[in-house]
């Protein structure tokens, strides 16, 4: 790591809803649904169809999502990120500011916090170990918008992903170890991973990859056989084609097939979120045992543990 006493972290992660409200969804996805690193379409033809017909009808449907997980502190992601945020800075000594990429704390108001602390160097640690041009290029895009309007910017030293990165396989494969050690283990261990459209691969984003690297890595640490795991992709939004295989009907499919009991885990969300918590912990137990399974656990993000800590600082240090 750089190693002066001007340093500041950006930490960054994709951002929540202020609250579990229809209006204030429909604020975030607005946000979100106009960046065209997530919706690579003509503006002219897209905003139409996102004013039109998905933010009027996604915002109410969403909101019910997130009722579901939201806690008196508020947003699942906003507390373990502001939490995994406090114990990075107590670890390393120095000022870290946590950045949303939509909603709050924006990463403009991250930089300027971490500007009143007069750093010279900036280490930018977005919370995307696989990366994809919907996400950490979209963190990067709007790093550099913000230094456009300052007169003296910080040198940068940014971390590009972590996929492959030795601390950070251990720490998954310690995490899903010690899930088995505690609620036994599943014969099948599913992997599950938020999708992106099938044509941004085409296009050259090198996200499924990454995380076929990822799991690879995991796969050779926990000594698993063919037939032992699956790789899969969530959250798919549209009629347009994702990274397949899907989540939801492979958990189905497995289902149906007679396996009885599964885990999953979610190696690409480093805080527990709307998309681990409802869509996966809830929705996909749901639809696994409708269709016959008998048991179903999902392994949990790393979160603020001391592992993802220790793992966050390991990877600065390649700076």
């Amino acid at each position: 790591m750089i190693k002066t006493t001007d340093v500041g972290v950006l930490l960054c992660n994709i951002g929540t809803p202020d609250a579990p409200t229809p209006s204030a969804v429909k604020r975030y996805l607005k946000e979100f649904l106009s960046d065209p690193r997530v919706v690579h379409l003509p503006r002219f033809i897209w905003q139409p169809i996102l004013h039109g017909i998905i933010l009027p009808i996604r915002s109410k449907k969403s909101a019910l999502l997130y009722q579901k997980i939201w806690t008196k502190e508020g947003s699942p992601l906003l507390i373990n990120s502001r939490e995994l945020t406090a114990s990075l800075e107590k670890k390393l000594a120095l000022p870290v500011a946590l950045g949303m990429n939509y909603g709050k704390p924006s990463i403009e108001e991250a930089l300027n916090a971490l500007r009143q602390k007069k750093i010279t160097q900036l280490l930018i640690l977005p919370l995307y170990p696989q990366y994809s041009k919907t996400t950490t290029a979209s963190t990067f895009d709007r790093i550099s918008a913000v230094f456009k309007k300052w007169d003296n910017t910080p040198t940068l030293h940014r971390i590009h992903d972590y996929a492959d990165h030795p601390n950070y396989i251990q720490a998954i494969s310690q995490s899903i170890s010690s899930s088995w050690e505690k609620e036994g283990r599943a014969p099948h261990l599913l992997f599950s991973f938020h999708g992106i459209p099938k044509r941004y691969i085409k296009e050259g984003d090198p996200y499924e990859e990454r995380c076929k690297i990822t799991v690879s890595h995991i796969v050779k640490e926990l000594k698993l056989r063919p037939g032992e795991y699956s790789l899969t992709f969530q959250s798919r939004l549209g009629k347009a084609r994702w990274l397949t295989p899907y989540t939801d009907q492979t958990l189905i499919a497995l289902a149906q097939q007679g396996l009885t009991h599964v885990d999953i885990v979610c190696p690409g969300f480093p805080v527990d979120c709307l998309e681990t918590i409802e869509e996966i912990a809830i929705r996909g137990k749901e639809l696994f045992l409708k269709n016959g399974g008998k048991q179903f656990h999902y392994i949990p993000a790393l979160n603020n543990t001391a592992h993802h800590v220790e793992m966050l600082v390991s990877i600065l240090n390649t700076l």
